[in-house]
């Protein structure tokens, strides 16, 4: 049920300020809570305790939409054209394409939005309320502003409301807040104007959870309009926005659909003009080289390339849901970081001890029971230092916190209770104490509650042994500065002296020392308990606080802090030195974050900015973007101020990645360039609103991932280079048999386009897309979102000189065809007229091997460039015009190479026709050996490697297994009766050639490999049974 607002009348500060028995004559209910006529009256009023969903889109719409974006609909279009140029095979094969490519991004990227979900989930099913003034249970959804409900340990709670009683309540917000400590909850009034709804320490909130105490609650917010709700709202209504890759891709294609039309009209006024044909066969011949300029393999390949992306991250603790992510995260200037759990262990740890005596220094991190204390070189135990034993002692026995064993090796503690009171549990164990000895040598008789009035926690013991003459004590724990003003005296070298004001400065200097390290401190104290002191009621119920928090012997501090990740400060150091910047928001404190992030190097100056939320909500977006420019660092942040600080530092022009764990970190990752969750620690909620996931909860796995979004980033535009540079050698031909008037019949059959698009094209471009980062992609300044991919440099290389490069050689294998089987200036071209020449079929076969050859070394030389920093470009323009030459002649060898071996293989086929194959085997040979000595030469002199013979001899007795099967199969082919053998010989050596790569280039070999050699030996054995 729909309704304007799902709370009573009224602003939460102002329930806030009023006493506990004026609350709830203010929100119309009583103590006996409503009757049931009212709630079901409120129930028709506010509506149901729900998470309203919003409209999702519909899986139909989400699987289409993967073939309405502009390089899709390019396309469909080329494919159309395509059928009515008269290629219908091309245009099943484009649209086949297409069509793979989409359902395989479909099947990739469709992660539904269950954030909603993900919150209807935290909700309990049940909550216990009093209704007619008796306790029962209703569903959550039934909850009405007004009900009161009863919170025990481990209670989730459902809607927001107002504590009105409360015995040691303690409330877990960290879905709400991040911040991991329990929240202490009071039912007392609280006037303090300048606190948020989460610090405010009377109320509490959907979707958080009684961690220990009890209490009871009044509703004052259900559904939407709780805490919890607001944030459900927040994310619903962030829209989707364009990555980086998907803006660069749309525009990618409004540029290759210009530069397609363009060379359509040119090629359509040449045939008119020149060969003179019809208009409507021209248009025909136009559309054809349309789809010829078209590339219809970048798609896939871009799309491939991203998805093996993501397979390589999730090897390195990234699950990316999004493909387009993955290059964004290459393109990421500001990384917003929160700080628990993320930048730090989130495992509190006791780091300092501090008596009156000496300070003590405790190694180890974390639950786990490993490390020691040690002073001045030493290693100390409890059974070494009697106060340094009543300190541990005291701080693990006035403690509630339970720890429980990780349930497999290397395994995470589960805390029970308040992580401060955990880590005081695994000192005493550093120390040579167990819990259990402990309890059975004190136990524990009685206790006085926390409060936040008094900031401090009393436990009652029973003891064995005496201590100062009593047979009971009490430890007192707390805040320092209470602690010290309620101690009388101190214990110094085994013996108790009288406070004075000197040692209450020692004492309070050595705290604020720590605490301006961003170091939680809590203050120890005893009072023993003599049955002869006057002061002491004879009956343990009627201790007090105030009967027994006096004229107490201070012991010592104890000093703890969540430690940042060892690994954390190096990442960070990555991330300045790639030009990426981090800033810390975080629901902690300011002082605590400050610490951690200068420990981290986060923040190096002497003073950065602190926000906290109170003063972000006084300061303007201009403000706001001046002080985003320096070091600054949030706390105390709410979901909506998480979210504004993003938005700002998009408006800057940053893109911006967002890790977070907590619901309230949700908008902030739906509305990030890059969201990314925790998936450890991270709510359902959180993981559902990223883009990536954690699954180590590890800030460094960030900054692997951006790497590995650089090396995608460089490696489209390799392949982009790669297939953009068979476009040229396709038309130019065509232009040639234009301007020739048809006397040049076309050099490519429409079969052989496709099969370099979509064949030689694709295939090879996918290779280029599983290159591994650059040593030094993480040394570079993040790229510029504004970038186009097809820049004026890719053109010139692609079109201008790999694409004329490509065109000529490919030409001249078609002329050099024509030439040799008997053409002359004089006589008409072989094909001309006739398409199924067998010459012309042989002639444009060396023209599609040309193309492939020179892409070839298009990959071998031209990607390599791509790899040169500024630096390296720089020197060798500067370089002398004998390393200039030298650089152009380290170009030609390659592609003479892979020319001198389609001669060969050319050839070859010549001597073949004659059934001599000494000769063929000779000119395989020749051409194998000059080959070989070219390839050594480059290595040698233009690569400036160092010739290893280990490393290289194998690669060359390797080849010659190629030049004896070669040799076999020409012998196999020139006699009738042994013609059988050529198919298995040539398997064979192709198996011997796996097999070398396994044995002496240790190259790993997949299943699929074996399965291939096995197969192999069977047909060979096979065909040996048939032939005898």
């Amino acid at each position: 049920m729909e309704t304007p607002s799902n709370t009573i009348e009224g602003e939460l500060p102002s329930i806030a300020a009023l006493p506990a028995d004026e609350v709830l004559g203010a929100l119309a209910t009583s103590a006996a809570g409503l009757t049931s006529e009212k709630a079901a009256e409120y129930q028709g009023k506010f509506g149901k305790n729900l998470i309203q969903a919003a409209k999702k889109k519909s899986p139909v719409l989400a699987f289409l939409s993967n073939f309405t974006h502009l390089m899709a609909i390019l396309l469909w279009v080329a494919g159309i054209i395509a059928l009515v140029a008269g290629m219908p095979e091309l245009c099943v094969a484009v649209w086949l394409v297409n069509l793979i490519n989409g359902c395989f991004s479909f099947w990739q990227e469709h992660q539904a939005d269950k954030a909603t979900e993900a919150l209807k989930k935290m909700l309990p099913s049940y909550v216990n309320v009093i209704r007619d003034g008796e306790q029962i249970q209703v569903l959550a959804e039934d909850l009405v502003p007004g009900d009161v409900m009863v919170l025990a340990e481990g209670d989730k709670i459902s809607a927001d409301g107002r504590v009105i009683r409360a015995s040691d309540l303690q409330v877990d917000q960290s879905t709400l807040t991040g911040e991991s400590n329990p929240v202490r909850k009071t039912a007392d009034a609280v006037c303090e104007p300048d606190l948020t709804p989460a610090e405010t320490p009377n109320l509490v909130f959907a979707g958080t959870s009684v961690s220990e105490g009890n209490g009871r609650v009044v509703v004052t917010r259900i559904g939407m309009a709780t805490e919890f709700g607001k944030i459900a709202s927040l994310t619903q209504n962030m829209e989707e926005s364009e990555s980086p890759l998907q803006r660069q891709l749309d525009r990618l294609t409004k540029q290759v659909t210009l530069f397609a039309m363009c060379m359509g009209v040119a090629f359509f006024l040449l045939d008119v003009l020149f060969v003179h044909n019809g208009l409507a066969s021209s248009f025909i011949f136009a559309l054809g080289m349309v789809v010829a300029f078209i590339p219809e393999g970048l798609l896939p390949t871009v799309t491939l390339s991203l998805a093996m992306a993501v397979q390589r991250m999730s090897k390195r603790n990234a699950l990316v849901k999004k493909l387009s992510s993955v290059e964004a995260l290459g393109s990421t200037s500001v990384i917003c970081t929160d700080k628990t759990g993320t930048l730090t262990q989130n495992e509190m740890t006791v780091n300092h001890l501090w008596t009156c005596d000496r300070e003590y220094e405790v190694t180890g991190v974390g639950y786990a029971p490993k490390g020691e204390i040690r002073s001045n070189g030493e290693k100390w135990l409890a059974a070494d230092d009697e106060q340094l034993r009543l300190l541990v002692a005291g701080g693990a026995l006035c403690s509630n916190a339970r720890l429980v064993d990780p349930e497999e090796e290397g395994g995470r503690y589960t805390v029970l209770g308040d992580p401060t009171e955990a880590c005081l549990l695994v000192s005493a164990q550093k120390a040579g104490l167990t819990l259990e000895g402990l309890e059975a040598e004190m136990p524990r008789v009685r206790e006085l509650p926390f409060e936040s009035r008094r900031k401090r926690m009393t436990t009652i013991h029973q003891l064995k042994q005496p201590l100062d003459g009593a047979k009971r004590v009490a430890f007192v724990k707390g805040a320092p500065n209470e602690v010290v003003r309620l101690s009388s005296s101190a214990r110094i070298n085994g013996e108790v002296v009288a406070m004075d004001n000197d040692l209450r400065k020692r004492i309070m200097d050595a705290n604020d020392g720590y605490a301006a390290d961003g170091l939680r401190v809590l203050a120890l104290a005893y009072r023993p308990l003599r049955a002869d002191d006057e002061s002491i009621p004879r009956s343990m119920s009627d201790y007090t606080p105030d009967n027994i928090e006096c004229e107490l012997t201070f012991v010592g501090l104890l000093v703890m802090q969540d430690p940042p990740r060892p690994e954390v400060a190096d990442a960070v150091a990555e991330c300045r030195r790639a030009g990426i910047r981090v800033v810390m928001i975080t629901g902690d404190y300011g002082l605590t974050a400050v610490s951690i992030a200068r420990k981290i190097g986060i923040v190096q100056s002497a003073h950065p900015r602190v926000f906290s939320g109170v003063e972000l909500e006084k300061t303007s977006d201009d403000e706001l973007k001046e002080a985003l420019k320096g070091e600054v660092v949030f706390a105390r942040m709410a979901p909506e101020q998480k979210l504004r600080v993003v938005e700002n530092l998009q408006q800057m022009g940053e893109i911006v990645a967002v890790t977070g764990d907590g619901v309230n970190d949700s908008p902030a990752l739906k509305k990030a360039d890059i969201g990314v969750a925790m998936g450890i620690t991270g709510t359902d909620v959180a993981k559902e609103a990223a883009d990536m996931i954690l699954t180590d909860d590890n800030f460094a796995s960030i900054v692997h991932a951006i790497e590995e979004g650089r090396a995608v980033y460089a490696n489209i535009k390799k392949f982009m280079l790669y297939i953009l540079n068979s476009n040229v050698p396709e038309a130019v031909p065509s232009a040639i048999y234009l301007l020739s008037g048809g006397a040049v019949p076309l050099p490519l059959t429409t079969m052989q386009i496709l099969t370099i698009d979509l064949g030689t094209d694709m295939l090879p471009a996918l290779g280029l897309g599983t290159e591994p980062p650059e040593a030094d992609v993480m040394d570079r300044p993040p790229r510029d979102p504004n970038e186009p991919l097809l820049s004026g440099k890719v053109m010139r290389k692609a079109f201008l000189w790999y694409g004329l490069l490509g065109a000529l050689f490919s030409f001249a294998a078609f002329m050099f065809c024509q030439v040799m089987n008997g053409w002359h200036p004089g006589i008409a071209m072989f094909g001309v007229g006739a398409d199924l020449d067998p010459v012309y079929v042989r002639a444009t076969t060396m023209a599609l091997a040309a193309i492939v050859l020179v892409c070839a070394g298009v990959i071998g030389l031209g990607v390599v460039e791509s790899r040169e920093d500024d630096e390296l470009r720089r020197a060798r323009q500067a370089a002398s015009n004998y390393r200039y030459a030298k650089s152009w002649l380290a170009l030609a060898l390659p592609v003479a190479y892979c020319l001198l071996d389609a001669a060969g293989t050319f050839a070859d086929s010549l001597v073949l026709r004659s059934l001599d194959p000494d000769s063929a085997n000779c000119a395989y040979e020749l051409t194998f050996l000059f080959a070989a000595v070219v390839s050594f030469v480059y290595v040698k002199f233009f690569r400036h490697d160092r010739f290893q013979p280990k490393r290289e001899a194998p690669k060359y007795i390797g080849a010659l297994f190629e030049t004896a099967g070669q040799f076999a199969y020409i012998y196999a082919i020139a006699d009738e009766d042994h013609v059988m053998y050529a198919a298995p010989i040539i398997a064979a050596y192709c198996a011997a050639s796996v097999l070398w790569s396994r044995i002496f280039l240790r190259e790993k070999l997949s299943w699929r490999h074996y399965l291939m050699l096995v197969l192999i030996v069977i047909g060979i054995v096979l065909l040996g049974i048939l032939d005898l």
